[in-house]
């Protein structure tokens, strides 16, 4: 059954109505794939928010997600989706840094945003001036680095494990078993040019030894007789 009304509001005019609230706090906008970003300086973030808030009406904030571009001085995106009840609109908002500069925190706008920024703070390591409990969230106690950042290797730094000499749960440096991390690319149809485990009684035996009859060969056989 069709709705009778749009699951969402058209864009038409989100832009110009930012740019003319915004000012000088709005770097670009630009509208891809149906959505609409808005790129705020960092200085301008907590008086940026509290206009789309109050003024164009985007009351809720639903999500900050953390983004990291290496190849960039700013290598760090902060993005916020904003979504309007009233207006049936959601925008983003992407706010640049790097990892010694902090973003303004926006929890005294959304007490919730105290839980996302130390997500983003604990995954890559973004500094949010003026969050209240800014700490790990997700991470385990004394861990090192953070883990969404893409110069981080995807095995971590460091293991943990039970002992049962020491009754407790020890942290080693992570050693990786090279015995299984061996890639030959070659077709799994054409078969591999040595010998894999458990396949040692699928090689040809030694020579006069008598060749183990197949399937149709042991049908064959028992017809005869």
């Amino acid at each position: 059954m069709s709705l009778t009304h749009p699951k969402y509001a058209a864009n038409d005019g989100i832009i110009a109505e930012a740019q003319a609230a915004l000012g000088d706090a709005l770097l670009h906008a630009r509208e891809e794939v149906g959505e609409i970003a808005l790129h705020i300086h960092r200085d301008h973030l907590v008086p940026a928010m509290t206009i789309l808030r109050d003024q164009l009406k985007y009351q809720q904030l639903m999500e900050i997600a953390g983004v990291d571009w290496p190849e960039r001085p700013l290598r760090f995106e902060a993005v916020y989706c904003l979504l309007s009840l009233t207006r049936n609109h959601r925008i983003r908002v992407h706010v640049a840094t790097n990892e010694a500069d902090p973003i303004p925190s926006v929890t005294g706008l959304w007490p919730v945003a105290g839980w996302l920024e130390r997500e983003v703070y604990d995954m890559y390591g973004v500094l949010f001036e003026g969050n209240p409990d800014l700490r790990r969230i997700l991470t385990d106690y004394g861990f090192r680095g953070h883990p969404q950042r893409k110069d981080f290797p995807l095995t971590g730094y460091v293991e943990l494990r039970y002992s049962e000499t020491e009754k407790r749960v020890v942290y080693e440096p992570v050693k990786l078993a090279q015995d299984l991390r061996t890639f030959d690319f070659l077709s799994p149809w054409e078969g591999a040019q040595y010998v894999l485990p458990g396949d040692e009684k699928a090689q040809p035996q030694a020579p006069g030894a008598q060749t183990p009859l197949k399937a149709d060969e042991i049908a064959k056989e028992g017809v005869k007789k």
